[in-house]
């Protein structure tokens, strides 16, 4: 059961899916009172997670299981924020070894990692007993991104 406030999306592995999943992230972001910029920023990692979960954890399979939380959050001697969590049923990782290509090998690909952790204030991995992963995100009203959400919006 969904608390006032909170989202909870149920989605596929499906790349079709990633369009509207952005906009309702963007959409309950503003609803929360997160700026245009930081609704953006927020959709945008929630993108680049989304996309990182259909390649390595199902290997582009379709279909597959993935669940989506957020909630506002309250933490003291913090600003207000939010927590996004991804749940996914797939391929298990070790968390230490979840980063990004080298920045100075260029070439398309591999950056989802960079940008998601530019875009939130916290980023977390977790492999789950019995099986997949579950990324836990977090981000706070004074957290300003390292990179401008514009030259990364897909909509």
């Amino acid at each position: 059961m969904t608390q006032p406030g909170c989202l909870e999306l149920e989605l596929t592995s499906d790349p079709p899916e990633l369009p509207r999943v952005r906009g309702t992230v963007r959409d309950w972001s503003a609803q929360q009172g997160w700026s245009d910029d930081q609704a953006a920023e927020i959709a945008l990692a929630v993108d680049e997670a989304l996309s990182n979960v259909i390649r390595h954890g199902y290997c582009c399979a379709p279909g597959q299981r993935i669940l989506l939380t957020a909630q506002p959050i309250s933490v003291p001697g913090q600003t207000d924020g939010l927590e996004i969590r991804i749940r996914d049923f797939g391929k298990q990782a070790d968390p230490d070894r979840i980063r990004g290509r080298q920045l100075d090998d260029i070439r398309p690909g591999g950056l989802g990692v960079h940008i998601i952790r530019a875009m939130m204030s916290s980023v977390e991995y977790r492999p789950v007993p019995g099986g997949g992963m579950l990324l836990v995100m977090r981000k706070y009203k004074d957290h300003r991104a390292a990179c401008p959400p514009e030259a990364n919006r897909h909509d």
